[in-house]
């Protein structure tokens, strides 16, 4: 690495971020790796802690050599770049990232960025979801891989998106009882779409037979499904949904996993200066960038589901392809011919990818309709009724929205309730979701304790006297 070489920042070590890393190391550069997690691999090839003795063929299924082959290549890395794990980075401004890690506040400046933030559960509140046994999809994905628990004796999984499938087989392959699979979506939905969902080839053939396993298995698998309330005095007891029909059904359970596939984590990317559009697909707001994962030319690349959702393989792919295109705005020559095959893959994965969100859609019209006392924003306890009286002070927006009510305005800056918000705010309005905006991002992105935050100022004050 020479003293002209660029200073790379590369924020997450899941797939996306491990081959960006790689690719830069490969041409002679050193990145600085930082990610939240103790151990690399991200959420979808989270590590299990030192010791552990499941193997990984128990904890990741299929995609055990996927998740093997990114663990190694990381492993080959951690000697030639700046790895930084239990690492938070809460701000991006000014060229430089705050951050949050075991020796305290920190701060890295940097000439460029790979934004790998990945992907967070995405939910629709419904009655009782704050229950305690009540668990986001990816949260029961941790128990088993990172503690190797389930959530529950008896545990049912709710929603809809790959997700819903993966984990339950997870569960019910490592033994756990599942009582019921029960998806939102309808295999009416996948017939538009056949000729994309085939053109996955061997993943498509997974998630088939996952619901054929789960079947097999005595589990029951209901499709076209409408949540209802989950029930409990002090913790969960049992679920209710109704099915096609409108028959109410009941089932018995100690554990709950929901989730509506996942929706990107944008924050960072909007405080590093991104540009922001609506993606009507995944209803939600994205941030901009090429083919290639540039958002700002020379300083901000995105790749992975921070860049919108696509998956563990189209993760790897935009990594090297954000990667690639950093070297070439540096000046360093690349391989031409080998990023235009990483583009032609990644097309084919993004064909199959869209097909499936088209096939598995998560019903945020059933936020609108959800009683006035469901709670939406847990931090801040506002419910459904508090957003729609909102609208006596004519809020045009959601910012608006969060100013006179609250939502958004707890620990989680609306990451959790926000999509459900607007959609109750633009049902409240009579407009699309889209008009009525994004809580937009602020730092910290993630809760900073009071002497943190203190650390921070006091940081803050004393680089502004220095200038």
């Amino acid at each position: 690495m020479s003293g002209n070489d660029p200073t790379v920042l590369i924020v997450g070590a899941g797939p996306a971020g491990t081959r960006a890393a790689g690719t830069l190391v490969d041409r002679g550069l050193a990145p600085i790796v930082v990610d939240e997690g103790a151990r690399s691999g991200g959420q979808i090839y989270r590590r299990p802690p030192e010791g552990f003795r499941r193997p990984a063929a128990a904890l990741y299924g299929f995609e055990a050599g996927k998740a093997k082959a990114v663990h190694g290549a990381f492993d080959r890395l951690r000697e030639r770049i700046d790895y930084r794990p239990d690492t938070l980075i809460w701000n991006i401004e000014g060229g430089a990232a705050q951050t949050l890690g075991p020796d305290g506040i920190g701060r890295i400046a940097f000439d460029a960025v790979i934004l790998a933030t990945g992907a967070m559960d995405r939910i629709i509140p419904f009655p009782g979801w704050m229950l305690p046994g009540v668990f986001t999809m990816g949260g029961s994905q941790v128990a088993l891989k990172a503690q190797g628990c389930a959530i529950g004796d008896r545990v049912v999984f709710m929603g809809t998106g790959p997700l819903l499938y993966l984990v339950a087989y997870q569960y019910a392959h490592a033994g756990a009882r599942v009582a019921a699979v029960l998806d939102t979506s309808h295999l009416s939905q996948a017939i538009p779409v056949f000729p994309g969902l085939l053109s996955g080839g061997r993943t498509f053939a997974k998630g088939v037979w996952y619901m054929t396993w789960l079947r097999a298995a005595g589990i029951p698998v209901r499709a076209g499904i409408t949540p209802v309330a989950a029930e409990g005095d002090s913790a969960l007891e049992a679920v209710r949904y109704r099915d096609r029909r409108g028959r109410e059904h009941r089932v018995a359970c100690t554990g709950l996993g929901i989730g509506y596939s996942v929706k990107s984590e944008v924050q960072l990317a909007e405080l590093a200066g991104c540009e922001m559009a609506f993606d009507p697909l995944a209803q939600q707001w994205l941030p901009q960038a090429d083919e290639d994962g540039r958002a700002l030319a020379g300083s901000v690349y995105l790749a992975g589901d921070g860049a919108g959702v696509a998956g563990a393989d189209a993760a790897e792919l935009r990594g090297r392809l954000a990667a690639l295109a950093l070297l070439a705005d540096s000046g360093i020559a690349i391989d031409r011919a080998h990023q235009a095959r990483l583009r032609a893959k990644l097309r084919r994965v993004m064909r199959f990818r869209n097909a499936l969100e088209r096939a598995l859609p998560a019903p945020f019209h059933l936020a609108r309709t959800l009683p006035d006392e469901t709670v939406i924003c847990r931090c801040e306890a506002i419910t459904a009724g508090d957003i729609r009286e909102g609208r006596a002070l004519s809020p045009a927006e959601m910012n608006r929205a969060k100013a006179f009510t609250r939502v958004g305005m707890g620990r989680c800056q609306g990451r959790v309730c926000g999509l459900a918000a607007a959609q109750i705010l633009a049902d409240a309005r009579g407009c699309a979701v889209e008009e009525v905006g994004r809580l937009r991002g602020q730092a910290p992105v993630k809760p900073l304790s009071i002497r943190a935050g203190a650390e921070a100022a006091d940081e803050d004050r004393s680089m502004a006297a220095s200038i």
